[in-house]
């Protein structure tokens, strides 16, 4: 007999144990509340959904209210009554309509139990991925290691921390054009006019307005035009505005090409004015040693965090950015190039992979609030033309990229191809190909053939081949 009483105890314990985190009492004061006044739903359907509910009546009844009033009719025990009298196993749900109104509070009260029932919920879900967590472990999936399983849940996390009620998405057109009025202010208040993110180019600021959140841009050539310096150049100049303004954040590199070494190299160069390949092969003098050490000193606190994994996938990066936004706070995304990325899935042919990786760019652009600068190679199709100039229609592999970017930018130095044709030498031509050399040999274009936001055009830049740097032409 005692036995028999311990385990019932036992099971009693277990049972409470097992039960989800729930407060029914704060429901039903919510949804009596809102039978009694649906003037305060708009308020509470803001924090939270029908999902967020613990009892699975309660979600219908709560469907069924939102249903109506979007409908623009009244939400009360005898409106309701039709959308329950099939249901078998809420035949008394007028009664208990009419019971749970004794539960409603004031407007106040209503939103402090929605917040409840929210966080509630939250608690719930992290149960359920935890659960998850653990059966996916378990399993001897061959094709699901450790860190894919790391990948996979961090990202179900992120989204249960930083999008918060189910509306949030939901902006009211009032609030849009409260945000567009405080750009316009930043951009009136701000000498340069720039509300995103500066790129350290004056004429290129000029026509964008800095680097906007939630942009992808693209910025595509073919080898050897520049790409990743123009890219190391403006992750620099960002990372040292994000410094100078002592906020705390940083800017996300993803090197998927160089190594974190050559990419600080490039740069050290760049800020020392000392050549890079004389870095690498150790040909500089004291002096130029010195420099370099200080150069170093000065920018090692730069906040610019490189990720050099290749081959990295778009669920791969986008778990990375959004764990340094976490922690260190994120100004940009740059990556160097999209080609060299890798889909989360087997698409059917490189160029539906590519699609993908366009895709999940823009919308991590989108949900981190950020703009996402990505390099992107261009196809042979260029080399086959006289006119060397890209074109939309040359980017690599996709026609998304196009589609899914909000700015496309393509770096073109004329000289690279004229410096293959050089005349022989002592002739009139090679006269003439030499004052044509010594006129573009230190000039870059950036060609922007697509902005969402403004005009497209030429941009002319000077370029330090050898300090890999791109400046602004000094007006004379």
């Amino acid at each position: 007999m005692y036995f028999f009483f311990v385990s019932k105890s036992l099971n009693v314990i277990k049972n409470k144990l097992d039960e989800l985190p729930n407060n029914i009492e704060a429901e039903q004061s919510i949804i009596g509340s809102i039978l009694l006044s649906n003037d305060i739903f708009d308020e509470i359907s803001i924090l939270i959904s029908s999902k967020n509910f613990y009892d699975p009546m309660h979600q219908k009844i709560f469907s069924a209210i939102e249903s109506l009033i979007f409908k623009g009719m009244l939400a009360n025990p005898i409106t309701l009554k039709n959308y329950f009298q099939n249901e078998k196993d809420v035949l008394d749900i007028p009664e208990y309509l009419i019971k749970i109104t004794k539960f409603s509070t004031s407007t106040r009260q209503s939103i402090e139990y929605s917040k409840l029932v929210y966080d509630l919920y939250v608690k719930r879900e992290l149960i359920k991925i935890s659960d998850n967590i653990i059966d996916t472990a378990k399993l001897n999936d061959l094709d699901n290691d450790g860190q894919q399983i790391i990948e996979t849940f961090e990202k179900s996390l992120f989204d249960l921390a930083e999008k918060g009620s189910f509306n949030s998405s939901i902006i009211k057109f009032d609030d849009a054009v409260r945000q567009t009025i405080e750009m316009a202010s930043n951009a009136y208040k701000n000498e340069e006019g720039i509300v995103g993110v500066p790129s350290g180019l004056r004429d290129l600021d000029d026509r964008l307005g800095g680097m906007h959140k939630s942009d992808l841009i693209i910025i595509a050539g073919r080898p050897s035009m520049g790409k990743t310096a123009l890219a190391t150049n403006i992750a620099f100049h960002a990372a040292k505005d994000i410094q100078d303004k002592g906020e705390k954040s940083c800017i996300a590199f993803f090197s998927l090409e160089m190594s974190s070494e050559q990419l600080s190299t490039r740069i050290l160069a760049e800020q020392s004015r000392i050549k890079s390949n004389d870095i690498r092969r150790g040909k500089i003098s004291e002096e130029q040693f010195d420099k370099f050490i200080e150069t170093s000193k000065n920018i090692a606190e730069l906040p610019l965090y490189i990720d050099e994994t290749p081959a990295i996938s778009i669920a791969a990066l986008s778990n990375r950015a959004r764990r340094i936004k976490r922690i260190h706070g994120l100004n940009m995304i740059v990556i160097d190039y999209i080609q060299l990325m890798k889909g989360n899935s087997l698409k059917d042919g490189r160029v539906q992979e590519i699609s993908e990786i366009t895709q999940g760019l823009k919308a991590l652009a989108k949900e981190l609030s950020v703009p996402v600068l990505a390099l992107s190679q261009l196809s042979r199709a260029v080399e086959q033309r006289d006119d060397k100039k890209p074109l939309l229609s040359d980017l690599r592999e996709s026609g998304s990229i196009e589609q899914d970017a909000d700015v496309v930018m393509f770096v073109f130095r004329e000289s690279y191809y004229l410096k293959n044709k050089e005349p022989r030498p002592a002739t009139v031509e090679h006269a003439e190909w030499q004052a044509k050399m010594n006129e573009i040999s230190h000039l870059a274009e950036l060609l922007i053939l697509k902005q969402r936001h403004g005009p497209t055009g030429t941009i002319m830049l000077e370029f330090e081949e050898m300090f890999t740097k791109f400046k602004d032409i000094q007006n004379n």
